[in-house]
């Protein structure tokens, strides 16, 4: 029997229960003595393990039936919770999603942490259980740090989350490079070098991580020398010309680290998975897997769970639109044309309807988004050290399936870094005579045509006058004009590439980590950011995501013979202008709108329209990007219309300035501008 099949409804039943596991467990560590969650628990390990076995992934049957046989001890209270089980447990959790994950990759699924069934059959038996691993790891650790340390005195340690950076990295065919360098001892600004370091490596690659800490670096608290990882399309002869151009500086090592994992020795004695493992490998008692892939990625489709009174509505809508259609065939067959203005308003209310109910039926809460954070939230705090109450609010809110999916890791940057460095230590929160526990908000809710996400804490917020200081010294601002801008325009230089170069060193280092990456992806979803912020009390970023990026309401402009779509949410308000209102300041064309200097952007010159048909009238779009404000010079006024987006295909995908095409009544082809890239 092909199982293949049933190979969808597997993985996404599989990421429920799953994602279950990881809720009540949450739930359970915070409320040992409810048997009713381990119920749950328990119920959601045994389907799973039905459905593995059934499918023939054995390996992942294995892990679920030993942890049936812990939960039913726990459940029996014949063992008592502790927090050893509950690290088993969500280890185990972890395991069986690598696992759904390699099923996807089109990979057998084998189970990599090659300790947790011996650990599984321990905590079963009421034991703690110590790997021998765990015993020689010190060892090995130490043996491999003083390796390294002989030829590159660098030891930088990767976690979770730089490792699937690193492996992504390699999966596009990108090298990770070890670089060490040195600075010389009769070098004054140590500080200004490794500056030139980060900007020249940042200009050919992405560094992931340093050692020391960036901060360290920027302080000046380190030696002589410094290590980085970085990813990199380019030769090492290209790094080696970068770092040689840098006077001062001198490149002492440059390796290409090939392998992320820590390599088993020799002398170490198999486990129990790994000789589960070897039996599997030789065929002893293995049923012929029908699902196991030939290597190839399993292309997941997507889907949406719809409610059935929506498609019920759909339904009759489309019953109203096939009755209505052969009605135009009868006046178009008698010529009565009395029926006709009638029959069109009904198909204008039926197309209207349709458009809404089909537009909802794509629709997805965003809890499937939130229900992915509590778990980060528990295993980071643990790790740093920290209490966190993570409060979730309005997980109804309901968000276009292609919004959904793409939101997930800005908000996870968001979150990382509000845990790291917004909320303080349990001390240092006692000494501000704080609650020891810090408050990390998530909500969303509804505004209109568009959602708002709020990420907020109640940390130590940010110092603008660092920001400003930063800037000067990184040379975004001068002295002067740093005193001239105001506290937002300073807060917002935090979204800017190259700010801090903190971003690209480590996912939990700063303020300013990844945010120009976060800011780029929410306006990829025509979404805008804002920051909103008071020193010692907290942070606040406020995130505006349009419902969906299917349908939008446009303003149809045109420049010469083309024309163009503008989002209605981005304009601010559209004007008339003479040739004799413009004004040259300092290179740039701007006019003064109500007392305001306006920046003029002509549409003709910046996508090279052709043609030079000369206007007398001309018009101004204002279109706005958070505070700032410019006019877009356009010819005519068609105008507002609603547009379905359309995609310009793979090879024309990240034009700047363009973010579709929508193809109008008349058949012609409208694209649509990217107001965010024109700033």
């Amino acid at each position: 029997m092909d199982m293949n099949q049933y190979l969808d409804l597997f993985l996404e039943e599989s990421a429920e229960h799953l994602q279950s596991f990881n809720e009540k467990l949450l739930e359970l560590e915070a409320n040992p003595d409810r048997l009713d969650l381990l119920d749950e628990i328990f119920r959601a390990a045994h389907t799973l393990k039905g459905m593995s076995a059934t499918m023939g992934y054995e390996s992942i049957a294995q892990v679920t039936h030993k942890m049936e046989n812990l939960l039913d001890k726990l459940r029996s209270r014949k063992i008592d919770l502790n927090a050893n089980i509950f690290n088993c447990l969500f280890r185990s959790v972890d395991a069986l999603e690598s696992m759904t994950e390699m099923i996807k990759e089109g990979q057998n699924p084998q189970l990599e942490d090659e300790e947790l069934i011996n650990e599984l059959l321990a905590l079963e038996k009421g034991e703690n259980y110590v790997s021998p691993k765990a015993k020689s790891e010190e060892k090995i650790e130490n043996d491999k740090i003083e390796e390294k340390e002989e030829d590159y005195s660098l030891n930088i340690q990767f976690n979770e989350y730089e490792e699937r950076l690193l492996k992504t990295a390699q999966e596009k065919g990108m090298q990770i490079w070890a670089i060490k360098v040195s600075i010389a001892d009769s070098c004054l600004m140590k500080g200004v070098r490794a500056f030139m370091v980060f900007r020249n490596m940042e200009s050919i690659g992405e560094i992931i991580k340093s050692d020391p800490s960036v901060q360290d670096i920027e302080d000046e608290k380190f030696d002589k020398s410094f290590g980085l990882v970085i990813v990199s399309s380019h030769h090492e002869n290209v790094i080696k010309s970068k770092l040689d151009s840098i006077s001062e500086v001198t490149l002492e090592a440059l390796e290409n680290i090939k392998e992320l994992t820590v390599e088993k020795t020799e002398d170490e004695e198999p486990s129990k998975a790994e000789e589960i493992k070897q039996d599997k490998a030789n065929g002893a008692g293995q049923k012929k897997q029908d699902t196991m892939t030939n290597g190839k990625k399993h292309q997941v489709h997507q889907t949406v769970r719809v409610d059935i009174g929506r498609l019920d509505k759909l339904m009759s809508l489309v019953g109203e639109l096939v009755i209505n259609k052969t009605r135009l065939e009868q006046i178009n067959a008698s010529q009565e044309m009395t029926g006709l203005n009638e029959t069109i308003e009904q198909i204008n209310r039926i197309t209207t309807d349709l458009q809404s109910v089909v537009q909802n039926v794509r629709m997805v809460g965003i809890e499937q988004v939130f229900n992915r954070f509590p778990r980060m939230v528990r295993d980071l705090a643990k790790d740093l050290g920290k209490k966190v109450n993570l409060i979730l609010e309005g997980k109804e809110t309901e968000l276009d399936r292609t919004v959904i999916d793409e939101i997930g890791d800005p908000l996870l940057h968001l979150i990382r870094n509000a845990i790291d460095h917004g909320l303080e230590s349990p001390d240092e929160r006692l000494a501000l005579q704080k609650n020891v526990e810090g408050v990390l908000k998530l909500s969303a809710k509804h505004e209109g045509n568009h959602v708002i996400i709020e990420v907020e804490d109640d940390g130590k917020g940010i110092n603008v006058e660092k920001i400003k200081q930063k800037a000067i010294d990184k040379g975004f601002l001068t002295v002067a004009q740093a005193e001239n801008c105001d506290r937002q325009t300073i807060l917002n230089l935090i979204f800017e590439p190259g700010f801090s170069t903190a971003k690209k060193v480590t996912d939990v280092s700063g303020r300013g980590v990844g945010l120009d990456v976060v800011k780029s992806k929410i306006q990829t979803l025509n979404g805008q950011i804002h920051l909103e912020t008071q020193e010692g009390e907290g942070t606040r970023f406020v995130v505006k995501l349009p419902l969906t990026l299917a349908i939008i309401q446009a303003l149809l402009v045109k420049t010469q013979a083309e024309i163009y779509a503008i989002p209605l949410g981005n304009i601010d308000e559209t004007t008339s202008l003479e040739h004799q209102q413009i004004k040259n300041v300092q290179g740039q064309q701007v006019m003064v709108l109500r007392g305001k200097v306006l920046p003029l952007v002509f549409i003709k010159d910046i996508l090279a329209v052709p043609g030079d048909k000369e206007q007398k009238e001309m018009y101004v779009v204002v279109v706005r990007k958070g505070e700032q404000q410019i006019g877009l010079v356009v010819d005519e006024l068609v105008g507002q219309q609603e547009i379905v987006i359309n995609s310009l295909g793979k090879l024309l995908t990240g034009l700047p300035g363009i973010a579709g095409a929508s193809v109008l009544g008349d058949g012609r082809v409208s694209l649509i501008l990217d107001i965010g890239t024109l700033f």
